[in-house]
């Protein structure tokens, strides 16, 4: 949805959870109104920008080739169309011959093209989703204007990291399915040919997959008429795994095909064994592939900086990232401002939340998603009393002197909080499948020690949601999560040291896109600064992205 400048304003709306991921998802598209705006870190607001990249002509892909095993080819033409999900949080489709479409309305975290697997329209793709509490969906039959139905395959596919389709790998026509644990091991899932049960029983297909950061399915790369995969490990190395066409051992050993790709946020196939790659500034590179598993040189893909506000492609090799992707801002005299993320790196310039002054008196915080819609939630600490979004969850609240939602840190597929009492013992409050919570869990003691203890995202590189924390001498720690909601981390890990020089820590999810967590720190003088995540346990260094943001007594 485009929406005008004058559109651009939100007012709360009451009402429970449920109901309320209608209403942020509204707020998601207000935001998007500035989302690509030039990303500045001053904290004074812009004027409203279109909500989507506009998409290459066909000219500009005609000299891609020809790819008869393209997964998501909407016109027939033998190319990949580009799908991805923008910042306002639904599927678009981007034609060589037409132009954006909204595709498929809602919250997915990993869209995998898996072309033609025999639907009502002969050459209509199909499209698997996986949504943020696990549930695998089939689209049937895209095309332009959208999907002609859609089948729910089944549950609990939070288990994975990464989910893409490297092809045929059996040759039997069909496009098959490659899955990664958090663990690394990676399984295949044949195709049936059969919608509503798409895929078969998976096979194990070996471990040690946790050493990549973005996993991507190339087709037939090579010309042997089998799927093959291409995947990028932390230090930038792309490797080539060939199709064997044996499904006990469907990929040969891999082959370095190149280095420095660590400059791009999300890799993804472009059609006929090569790839795209977009950077931070959001200009998008094209590879053509040499048909023996390398690349020819890239070539730019339209103008620079067309694809930023693009927070998932279909097909991207990147650890799925969810639930918060902004960053919000109180001041003294009650007015509140989000701060999208922009995907380059750099938050969006501000959007008011309300009205000026409206929220004076209420210490409002934002959380990882606690719905399923993958969208940051509200929270609200007042008179004992805790509501999420306008939802009254119940009281007994006030025994605690910091709370953090850094998403789903049990395993289950649904966003959880920590809680900390005075006493510094640390509890977890598991989520419901409908809310309130499950019963409290006693998670640890002794974080007393620390003054910031925040977390919206993964920071080891598997997937799980991890904590950072601060001990007031500076020390910065990180807590690996397990996925395990009795002991939900590791023991801890010191990766820093002189973090007292900030005010403020802040986790504002994922800031370009790559699937990473990443880290802001702003300063008594109110500067800026970004770390991002490039893993496993690692940031980048420091660039200062902002000004002038003491004027806040909150950043959250």
């Amino acid at each position: 949805m485009r929406l005008g400048p004058g559109a651009c304003h939100f007012v709360p709306q009451g009402g429970d959870l449920l109901r309320s991921a209608s209403s942020w998802r509204w707020r998601r598209a207000v935001l998007s109104c500035t989302a690509l705006a030039a990303c500045a870190g001053m904290v004074m607001s812009t004027a409203a920008a279109a909500a989507q990249p506009t998409p290459p002509s066909s000219a500009e892909f005609a000299t891609e080739q020809a790819a008869p095993s393209a997964l998501f080819d909407l016109n027939g033409d033998g190319f990949n169309e580009l799908l991805y999900r923008g910042v306002d949080g639904e599927l678009h489709s981007s034609s060589t011959d037409r132009g954006p479409y909204e595709l498929y309305p809602g919250s997915t975290i990993d869209i995998v093209p898996i072309g033609d697997q025999g639907g009502l329209y002969p050459g209509e793709p199909e499209l698997l989703t996986v949504s943020e509490d696990g549930q695998l969906t089939l689209l049937e039959d895209a095309y332009h204007y959208g999907v002609r139905a859609k089948h729910l395959v089944g549950g609990g596919w939070q288990v994975y990291n990464k989910v893409v389709s490297p092809g045929d790998v059996n040759g039997d026509g069909l496009a098959d399915v490659v899955a990664r644990t958090r663990d690394g091991q990676l399984y295949l899932y044949l195709a049936t040919g059969t919608l509503w049960k798409p895929l078969g029983t998976r096979i194990s297909i070996g471990g040690g997959w946790g050493i990549y950061d973005q996993v991507v399915g190339a087709g037939d790369a090579n010309g042997d008429g089998r799927g093959d995969l291409y995947a990028r490990d932390y230090s930038g190395v792309l490797w080539f795994y060939a199709g064997t066409g044996n499904t006990a051992k469907p990929f040969a050993t891999r082959k370095s095909v190149g280095r420095g790709w660590n400059i791009y946020n999300q890799v993804m196939p472009s059609g006929g064994g090569g790839l795209w790659a977009r950077d931070d500034s959001g200009t998008l590179y094209s590879y053509a592939p040499s048909g023996n598993g390398t690349l020819a040189s890239r070539q730019q893909k339209g103008a620079a900086g067309e694809w930023v506000g693009v927070t998932q492609f279909a097909g991207s090799g990147s650890i799925s990232h969810t639930g918060k992707d902004e960053v919000l801002a109180t001041t003294p005299g009650g007015s509140a401002y989000w701060y999208e993320t922009s995907t380059t790196g750099k938050l969006a310039p501000r959007t008011l939340y309300g009205e000026e002054g409206m929220w004076k008196g209420f210490p409002y915080f934002s959380a990882s998603s606690i719905g399923t819609d993958n969208v940051s939630d509200v929270l609200l600490v007042w008179d004992d009393r805790l509501t999420i979004d306008n939802y009254y969850i119940g009281s007994g609240w006030s025994i605690y002197n910091h709370i953090v939602g850094p998403g789903d840190v049990s395993g289950d597929g649904r966003g959880d909080l920590l809680a900390r009492d005075r006493s510094g013992a640390l509890y977890l409050y598991q989520r419901k499948p409908s809310l309130p919570f499950e019963p409290r869990i006693r998670v640890g003691t002794g974080w007393g020690v620390y003054n910031a203890i925040v977390g919206s995202g993964d920071y080891t590189g598997d997937g799980r949601k991890d904590l950072l924390a601060r001990t007031t001498n500076g020390d910065l720690y990180l807590y690996a999560g397990t996925g395990k909601a009795t002991a939900p981390f590791k023991s801890r890990v010191k990766i820093g040291t002189g973090w007292n020089i900030y005010k403020r820590l802040v986790a504002p999810g994922d800031l370009n896109s790559d699937g990473k967590g990443d880290l802001l720190g702003v300063t008594a003088t109110g500067e800026l600064y970004r770390y991002l995540n490039t893993s496993p346990s690692k940031f980048s260094t420091r660039m200062k992205i902002g000004s002038g943001f003491q004027i806040y007594n909150s950043m959250t």
